[in-house]
């Protein structure tokens, strides 16, 4: 007898293949769904998308949910994905700061529309390939990171809601990486096996926000142009060629020549001005967050002990926490480097997700 009804994001890759059979296996009533979120054109061209969401992405996955004999569906979310991610990606830069598009997607896209079509098709829960885990602890539902620490996602999922993760089922959640590749080597697989992973944002396939901001507003050089570059002193150093295109932290392409390394250090859209300044200037010990959502527990304590991580790649760091209303102050002992307005700070207490907001 088949278990409860589960809609499967597929995205043609390895992670929500493997996920799909690992279900399939244990004897859920699987149905696929790949979602079309965005179509990639320049110069009034089509260019071959890479990464998910591309034609040849949903063709391989209604290719791989027919090979496994189940249903499979193919969401249209261009128009949401313009009016959600996209839109809100475009004017986070064109007020100063850096977005987290994978963030947003995940609680917008395919948790938000994806349970909206489960609910359709009579499905009690939604799968997909994320390394992550998640389980019910004293009347809530606890997101936690994956088994395989190089390959753990859970920093992208903390907008989840506990409506969200209570109808959520990852199958990888306590795999590692290199056994999940054996796994589909070893079900005849190869090909998923050696596939080569995307790393850039699924709409930005050369990795160039900058020449997306142009493609999505045509007169942005008009309408802002050239600034000054501004030293922590208040010294003009040079010209740059408007705020949008810099973010906290750059160093490399700022195109200015001052004899010693320099980073961007702030950046002041009203006066279309970026400050440039030492690596030391980059250096905090506190941020604070808006836009919260709380996981492990519903209130957060004053003073509340967890680690942060502002951002994927690095590691996280001792932290207390402070709420004040609407908002929470983090301070860390540790200095934290390059804070940047827009990206999202996660707060665990071991392997488990606290919470998380916007960095402010």
């Amino acid at each position: 007898m088949l278990k409860e009804k589960v809609l499967i994001c597929l995205s043609g890759g390895i992670d929500s293949s493997l996920a799909a059979l690992f279900l399939k296996e244990e004897g859920y009533d699987l149905i696929g769904v790949t979602f079309r979120t965005w179509d990639y054109i320049s110069e009034g061209c089509w260019e071959k998308q890479k990464g998910c969401c591309s034609i040849d992405s949903i063709m391989e996955a209604k290719n791989f949910a027919k090979k496994i004999g189940i249903p499979h569906h193919v969401l249209d979310l261009r128009e949401h994905f313009k009016n959600t991610v996209i839109s809100e990606f475009v004017s986070e830069y064109l007020v100063g700061r850096t977005p987290n598009p994978c963030v947003r997607c995940n609680a917008e896209t395919k948790w938000g529309e994806v349970i909206k079509l489960a609910d359709d098709l009579g499905c009690k829960y939604v799968s997909t390939g994320h390394y992550a885990q998640v389980r019910k602890e004293n009347d809530r539902y606890v997101l936690s990171r994956g088994a395989d620490e190089s390959k753990d996602q859970s920093y992208f999922l903390w907008m989840l809601t506990q409506e969200n993760l209570a109808r959520t089922i990852f199958p990888l959640g306590k795999w590692i990486k290199s056994d999940i590749k054996k796994q589909a080597a070893s079900r005849g697989l190869v090909k998923l096996a050696e596939k080569r992973e995307s790393q850039e944002i699924c709409f930005i396939p050369e990795n160039n926000y900058r020449d997306f901001l142009k493609e999505q507003v045509p007169d942005i050089d008009k309408n802002i142009g050239e600034g000054n570059f501004i030293s922590t002193e208040g010294k003009i150093l040079g010209k740059h060629k408007g705020f949008p295109y810099y973010t906290i932290g750059q160093r490399k392409g700022l195109g200015i020549a001052l004899g010693e390394p320099r980073f961007v250090v702030a950046i002041n859209p009203l006066k279309n001005e970026i400050i440039l300044g030492s690596y030391e200037d980059l250096v905090s010990h506190n941020l604070s967050i808006s836009k919260i959502n709380l996981i492990k527990y519903s209130e957060i304590k004053a003073n509340q002990k967890v680690e942060i991580k502002i951002r994927f790649r690095t590691p996280p760091i001792a932290a207390s926490l402070l709420p004040e209303g609407d908002f929470i102050v983090i301070t860390t002992q540790e200095s934290m480097h390059a804070v940047a307005p827009g990206q999202s700070a996660v707060f665990y207490e071991g392997n488990d997700v606290v919470g998380g907001g916007i960095i402010m």
